[in-house]
């Protein structure tokens, strides 16, 4: 992409704007997202009503959305980190779809799983590259291992130009024959991402590289959402389909299901997919740039994905 619509790598001293577009997290575990940047020597700012009274939410609608509006007409910030998931980003859509793209460069935003709504606004609507990465929530309780934590400081830090995902496994003939894809990453958690369909943000999927993850999803369910998918046509036009994290989802008797639909439906599809990328609601989650430039390599044993970071030092 242009380098107008990369954000600038962060750097000691940034002001990082933190929101709640979901869920609330524990007291503990926003002090503990306070404390990470901190250490990284970034300059948190949270709202003092981040939380707030809603039935569902970390705050209401209004305040959630005014929050993340600010967020992104900051002129003093140069990112925005989600404090947690869980529900409701997609509540704030109608409101973001109303508001002009602020001049300037893109913002780094990194969340996932909820996230994934905001993600598909920003790089649709706006054309801003985003960060499919760990929740400010986890970052803070240490759950990250340090392996992964340091990747994914070098990378909003500028250390990355581009981040690569090895020992992606095919999981149908297309995806085994050799060649080189390439396209744009886009997508997120797979629930969410069915949400979108029939609204004014829905995900488009033409010409792209799409990924899904998912947490405690049925094998039934993750089947209706693929089965709706495909019968929609969202996956006549795109490139390749690259299958992250699907965690739990067992059937009342033990057995699971999820990986088995997942085999079926890769069976049956005319476009290249895969599985094993390391991004998702797992221990390991590195962070997963979407609408940068990434290039699938296919045929061989494995094959790997290589993707832009979208940011620029």
């Amino acid at each position: 992409m242009a380098s107008s619509h990369r954000w600038l790598a962060l750097a000691p001293g940034d002001v990082v704007d933190v929101v709640a577009p979901g869920f609330r997290s524990s007291a503990e575990e926003l002090v503990g997202g306070e404390r990470f940047l901190r250490d990284w020597g970034l300059r948190p700012r949270i709202p003092k009503d981040i939380y707030g009274r809603d039935v569902l939410c970390a705050n209401s609608d209004e305040v959630r959305f005014e929050q993340l509006k600010k967020a992104l007409y900051a002129p003093d910030s140069k990112a925005i980190w989600c404090i947690r998931g869980g529900y409701g980003a997609n509540r704030l859509l109608p409101g973001l779809m109303r508001l002009k793209r602020p001049k300037g460069r893109p913002k780094l935003l990194v969340g996932l799983s909820d996230i994934t709504s905001l993600h598909v606004f920003l790089n649709q609507q706006w054309g801003w590259p985003t960060v499919h990465g760990p929740l400010l929530d986890r970052l803070g309780r240490k759950a990250a291992l340090p392996k992964y934590e340091r990747e994914l400081k070098r990378f909003v830090f500028g250390g990355e130009d581009e981040i690569i995902f090895s020992g992606l496994r095919a999981m149908n003939t297309p995806a085994k024959k050799k060649t080189v894809l390439r396209a744009e990453v886009s997508g997120g958690n797979l629930v969410v991402l069915q949400s979108s369909l029939a609204t004014n943000c829905q995900w488009q999927t033409a010409g792209k590289i799409l990924f899904f993850e998912e947490i405690g999803e049925r094998g039934y369910r993750v089947d209706r959402m693929l089965e709706h998918f495909t019968q929609v046509g969202l996956f006549k036009r795109a490139k390749a389909i690259v299958f992250g994290q699907f965690i739990g989802g067992r059937e009342p008797d033990g057995s699971n299901h999820v990986w088995p639909v997942i085999e079926r439906f890769a069976k049956d599809s005319r476009i290249p997919v895969l599985k094993g990328l390391a991004s998702g609601h797992d221990v390991i989650q590195r962070p997963l740039p979407f609408g940068t430039r990434a290039e699938l390599h296919l045929g061989g044993s494995t094959a790997r994905l290589v993707c832009a970071s979208g940011g620029e030092a």
